[in-house]
């Protein structure tokens, strides 16, 4: 079964939804829908309350993000971008052994189905452009200076 809640956030409206037992996708959306939560929705809708409000830096749930493993292994390194701070495509490619893999990393960035909690809003291009965002670059923005990133 899939359950499902909605967070109006300041950047539009976040679909949360859980297998059950873990977080399996956070998406902006235009609108809300019909809500049927479950306890990890609910704690996921709390802690990026907590989040948007200033409150939290760090997210404690479980997470099932559904991807091929190059895939998985992008998110996870993203999952280790500290709060406040950004990297690069070719960073993230370096960390996983080959430098030559940017253009794949951007693509599995782009395609993470966990928006916020696997923050792939601070990876930006390597002439520290903000580039590409499934959510909308007007979103990245918000959340890079929402957490201190940058400055613009």
């Amino acid at each position: 079964m899939i359950y499902q809640s909605y967070l109006h956030t300041p950047i539009g409206y976040l679909r949360i939804l859980s297998n059950g037992n873990a977080i399996t996708e956070i998406k902006f959306m235009d609108t809300d829908g019909p809500e049927d939560p479950d306890v990890i929705t609910e704690s996921a809708r709390t802690q990026l309350q907590e989040y948007f409000n200033g409150n939290r830096d760090v997210f404690q749930l479980p997470l099932h993000p559904e991807g091929t493993e190059f895939e998985n292994q992008v998110w996870d390194e993203l999952k280790r971008i500290p709060n406040g701070t950004t990297t690069s495509y070719g960073n993230i490619a370096g960390k996983l052994g080959d430098p030559h893999l940017a253009q794949a990393v951007g693509s599995a960035n782009g395609k993470n189905p966990i928006a916020v909690i696997i923050p792939c809003h601070r990876v930006i291009g390597a002439n520290i452009n903000l580039t590409g965002y499934s959510g909308g670059l007007h979103r990245k923005e918000w959340l890079l200076k929402h957490e201190g990133s940058i400055l613009l």
